[in-house]
């Protein structure tokens, strides 16, 4: 394939549009997020992830398992666990069985501002992909998204 193969050409129109959906879709809920909750995306995807663990085996994330989760490096997720922690949102301590571990647990305050911050995130995301579809060439991405929601 050369630079100018009309299948790296569609690739790489497809990875742009993809791109400019994603980026239309967080900033949206960023917007949201910021001047409802004092959230940024980032960190209400934290809560979100943490508020979902349980106490049952498996239940904890390792700090690696929740930078996947939120698709940061695991310096820059220490660095969200701690700004979140310092404002009362989360808190961590020891693993009962292996003291090198290192859990984080959603606090109270941090549980109720996530309840509070879930029906703006879901509402900025409808309003998002709704504006989405007014482009022709997000519109087809914005279904496949909807596709995926309906199959889970």
């Amino acid at each position: 394939m050369t630079a100018t193969d009309p299948a790296l050409t569609a690739l790489s129109q497809g990875w742009c549009a993809l791109s400019l959906l994603h980026g239309k879709i967080e900033s949206h809920i960023e917007r949201a997020l910021q001047a409802h909750h004092g959230l940024s995306v980032r960190e209400y995807s934290l809560l979100d992830v943490l508020g979902r663990q349980h106490d049952g085996e498996g239940g904890h994330l390792q700090m690696k398992q929740v930078a996947d989760a939120v698709v940061l490096s695991q310096s820059a997720t220490t660095r969200l666990v701690t700004r979140l922690e310092e404002r009362g949102l989360l808190s961590r301590y020891l693993c009962p069985t292996d003291r090198r571990g290192i859990y984080t647990n959603v606090s109270e305050a941090g549980f109720k501002l996530l309840e509070e911050a879930r029906p703006t995130n879901s509402t900025a995301l409808r309003e998002a992909l709704d504006a989405a579809t007014e482009n022709p060439d997000l519109a087809p991405l914005v279904k496949a998204v909807e596709g995926l929601h309906a199959a889970a």
